[in-house]
């Protein structure tokens, strides 16, 4: 199965492409330049280089996110566009399970942390496990450092961009619960989000493009003003 992945939840944009669980191409930028900017000409880059036409591809996938606004905005308009013009299936990953995979075959509690801004994380809590398999133990949640280092109980591996900001404030919080992943785990890559499409396209499971929309979890400065007022 041939897919096209892409990630647009933070500041690193990622795009993949998976023939199966082989990876054809992986393309990771986090530059000033916006995700409108860079994300179609990533795309047709990564196709060129690898010699497939678009016709070609077996379905896309995206992150859902959480992660930022504008970002998953973007990555979403985009791939649903691709998925309306070429009739191709599209599957959606929330970034948190995708960020979690990176460390699926940890013997502890998984804890993949997202700078939520605002002082806040995007988090859930997970459990691996043989052949990848994850399992959510939680809902998907905006909370407080120290919020999450009181709600997790025992020996955790956490990951992610939020550690670069409150990592101090959770090993504080944890003690010997921590464990902290390698850092060049903490990205959310294009062919996580594309090897966990694969599954979810392969069981059935695929976004009606007419009403797809981003995993936001908390309501953006435009609704809360709206609300407010």
């Amino acid at each position: 199965m041939k897919i096209l992945a892409v990630d647009t939840s933070t500041s690193l944009g990622s795009i993949a492409l998976l023939d199966g669980p082989v990876v054809r191409a992986e393309f990771a930028l986090n530059v000033s330049a916006t995700h409108n900017q860079r994300l179609l000409p990533g795309i047709n880059r990564l196709l060129t280089d690898v010699g497939w036409p678009i016709e070609d591809l077996d379905g896309l996938a995206i992150g859902l996110g959480p992660g930022s606004f504008t970002g998953l905005r973007i990555g979403m308009s985009v791939m649903k566009g691709l998925a309306f013009a070429t009739g191709k299936p599209l599957a959606g990953v929330p970034t948190l399970d995708a960020l979690a995979a990176n460390v699926s075959l940890a013997p502890w509690t998984i804890c993949p942390v997202m700078d939520a801004r605002k002082g806040e994380v995007y988090t859930a809590l997970y459990r691996g496990g043989e052949g990848h398999d994850l399992e959510r133990l939680t809902p998907y949640q905006v909370m407080k450092p120290q919020s999450l280092a009181d709600f997790i109980t025992g020996k955790t591996v956490l990951l992610g961009d939020g550690l670069l900001r409150y990592g101090d404030i959770l090993a504080a919080g944890l003690g010997d619960r921590f464990v902290r992943a390698p850092a060049y785990l903490n990205a959310i890559r294009g062919a996580s989000i594309g090897w966990l499409a694969i599954e979810r396209l392969r069981r059935g499971f695929a976004e009606d493009i007419s009403t797809c929309t981003p995993l936001y979890i908390r309501p953006s400065e435009a609704e809360l003003a709206r609300t407010n007022g």
